[in-house]
């Protein structure tokens, strides 16, 4: 999307760069022209590519050619494929759609600094106000995924560690279950040997009574028959 003229090749290698003329303060009162003052501007706003290949250095500046208002439109069409063959999400965080933004928004800080050197400047801090607000909105937002891993991860420590003490709790309730059966049971044995107990102390008991019962009518019978052949 962004606009670059053609490569173009620099003499020798790059160690082979190193300017020996000694440095010469700028004429003072020679004024530069409008277009060398725009590639200036270009150039410090974005800076040229420089890249070896083949034991050769190339450069490629930034295009400092006017647009039309066909090439804005073009630029916006082009733009709308870009975001369809990149497969850009329409909402949400998208790195394809913010690098497709990106270069749409420097070409058109270059279209502005070809009109206007001052407007181009502005809208390049609003893109490095812009940069600056997404990386902390970034930051945040990593801190925020990591803060909330944490809390995730604390949170299934803590859940395993519930879980641990809710089967150790459900073991010693079984097994707190089983001695209370097993004193219940005992309770019962006590209770029924007991009772059986009482019944075979009262059953003698009345045994005994009745025995004794007996004994003292008899004894009775004995003192009145007794007394019957005292008298007469």
């Amino acid at each position: 999307l962004f606009c670059y003229l053609f490569v173009r090749p620099l003499r020798g290698k790059p160690d082979q760069r190193i300017n020996s003329t000694p440095f010469l303060p700028p004429p003072k009162s020679t004024p530069f022209s409008s277009q060398h003052q725009t590639e200036e501007v270009l150039d410090a706003i974005f800076p040229p590519r420089e890249w070896e290949e083949e034991n050769q250095l190339w450069v490629q500046k930034v295009s400092s050619a006017p647009s039309t208002r066909l090439d804005v439109l073009q630029l916006g069409e082009l733009l709308e494929k870009k975001l369809q063959q990149r497969e850009a999400k329409e909402t949400g965080i998208c790195s394809v759609r913010r690098e497709l933004y990106s270069q749409c928004f420097d070409e058109l800080i270059r279209q502005a600094t070809i009109n206007c050197a001052e407007m181009g400047l502005m809208l390049l801090r609003v893109r490095n106000e812009i940069q600056m607000t997404l990386v902390a909105y970034q930051t945040l937002y990593e801190s925020s995924v990591a803060f909330g891993i944490r809390k995730a991860l604390q949170a299934e420590q803590g859940m395993t560690d519930l879980e641990k003490r809710i089967s150790e709790l459900e073991s010693q309730k079984l097994e707190l279950n089983k001695k209370l059966e097993d004193q219940r049971a005992k309770c019962d044995a006590i209770q029924k040997r007991e009772s059986e107990k009482r019944q075979i102390e009262a059953k003698k008991h009345a045994e005994e009574i009745q025995f004794l019962k007996k004994i003292n009518q008899q004894l009775k019978v004995e003192i009145l028959f007794v007394s019957f052949f005292f008298f007469f």
